[in-house]
């Protein structure tokens, strides 16, 4: 097989592969749907930038809300508006599958860029998780969600503590108690060293639990996380909505906490690029941020939620029911193990705006925390230049160009790259301005 029909391969097989390993059943300032402003007008179809280079784009997906941008943009016809007619959404089987397609690009027969956890373009940018550890430019342009994510357990751990409401006072014995026994606490994330293996890690950290040495932790793509819990291949896995709540709806587990308690308004998955092709393809890649930018702004109108999870529901995207995936769309989760119920639109997903202001706008201070905590457990050196790494990668100034071609209020678009210091739920606090004391104030990690 030659080395462009293998690749072609992962491609095609790939999403075949999430077909059988899904789960079955599975104009005018309108208000949003979290507590901020009024989101801008939505962007016009032309606004300076000259015309595009292509109107052909292969954009790639996992089945989470953290896509929603990208499918709203093409299903509402917003990429379409704004010029990328031949615009191509294809879901990926895997975060892995996603990877490899980015780095054959399209003329290898994968995909151009699409969603990415965090910090993925940069580690796929300095060759950290790339085949051969080649280098491949990626430019991260706008993060597309905050929030969406929880920390989901099996039920045989239900009156354990272990949960964001005992979990300080009795999760870590109850780990330890599990290791001492021979049965450690097996958790799952979809992707390593990136979003969701890091919310885990930090959860498992605040409690005072080594992730690397007091539990045991694997990888399982997303759409079959539910599965794998279901005939108990983990205890417990931290992954993207809908996929936690669904555990509630088939009374396999409960909630031990959402991304979103963990860290209110916080950098989730974000939109990049292969940057060869940004670079080939600036106005194009202008026009494609106008629409994501436009998808966000009606994901946030609150009235067009359902709508939203209606068409997030069709088989080649989310393929789960409509009425399964609303309440975590709305911010309503049944927690469980005796923790109140969260119903706060404010906790659930947002796309444009949250109560900290633009979600859409890339702060590099939030790349710099993802980086950050790939030095915390020892992925990457603790002497690397990691503000070096956030320059080459983040344009956050090609979307303030695009948000000014489209209109967007000035009062929008973030006139400071970082956002400030952040505040965890553990009490613990990230400035940008000094990742060493954010590290040094860490109680588990791998770094001296």
């Amino acid at each position: 097989m030659t080395q462009f029909s293998r690749r072609k391969f992962i491609y095609t097989a790939g999403v075949a592969a999430l077909g059988s390993a899904a789960i079955k059943g599975c104009a005018s300032a309108p208000s949003t749907s979290g507590g901020a402003s009024p989101v801008a007008s939505p962007a016009a179809a032309t606004g300076g930038g000259g015309g595009l280079e292509t109107t052909e784009v292969r954009l790639g997906f996992i089945p989470i809300f953290e896509a929603a941008p990208l499918i709203i943009a093409k299903e509402k016809g917003f990429f379409e508006k704004h010029g990328v007619k031949d615009a191509m959404v294809i879901k990926q089987s895997s975060w892995g599958v996603l990877r490899d397609n980015t780095e054959i690009g399209t003329e290898g027969g994968g995909i151009d860029g699409g969603q990415y956890q965090m910090p993925m373009p940069h580690l796929i940018s300095e060759g950290k998780i790339t085949k051969g550890n080649k280098k491949i430019p990626m430019y991260t342009l706008a993060q597309l969600i905050t929030h969406a994510n929880g920390i989901a357990i099996a039920n045989k751990h239900l009156g354990k503590g272990f949960n964001m409401k005992d979990g300080q006072a009795k999760g870590k014995a109850y780990i330890e108690s599990l290791k001492a026994a021979g049965t450690p606490f097996t958790a799952a994330h979809t992707f390593p060293q990136s979003n969701q293996e890091l919310w885990i890690r930090y959860f498992l950290g605040s409690l005072g639990v080594n992730p690397d040495t007091d539990v045991k932790l694997i990888v399982i793509p997303p759409a079959q996380t539910v599965a794998n819990m279901k005939v108990g291949t983990m205890d417990g896995f931290s992954t993207g909505d809908p996929w936690p709540y669904r555990i509630l709806a088939d009374k396999i587990g409960y909630m031990a906490i959402l991304t979103a308690q963990m860290w209110e308004f916080h950098p989730e998955e974000y939109f990049a690029m292969r940057a060869d092709w940004v670079d080939k393809h600036p106005n194009t890649t202008k026009a494609l941020l106008k629409a994501i930018m436009e998808a966000q702004q009606w994901l946030d109108v609150a009235e067009n939620r359902k709508e939203a999870v209606e068409i997030l529901a069709k088989k080649q995207y989310i393929n789960v029911k409509a009425d399964l995936m609303l309440p975590p769309m709305e911010g309503n989760y049944a927690m469980g193990d005796g923790q109140p119920d969260v119903k706060d639109k404010n906790k659930g997903p947002l796309y444009w705006k949250d109560g900290k202001g633009s979600v859409s706008y890339p702060y590099k201070s939030h790349d710099l925390w993802f980086l950050t905590e790939n030095v915390r457990w020892g992925f990457l050196p603790g002497d690397t230049d990691t503000k070096k790494i956030v320059d080459a990668v983040n344009r956050e100034d090609l979307w303030k160009e695009a948000a000014k071609e489209a209109g967007i209020a000035a009062a929008d678009i973030p006139t400071e790259t970082s956002r400030g210091v952040e505040t965890f739920y553990d009490g613990v606090k990230f400035d940008p301005k000094d990742p060493s004391a954010y590290l040094k104030a860490l109680k588990v990690k791998k770094v001296a």
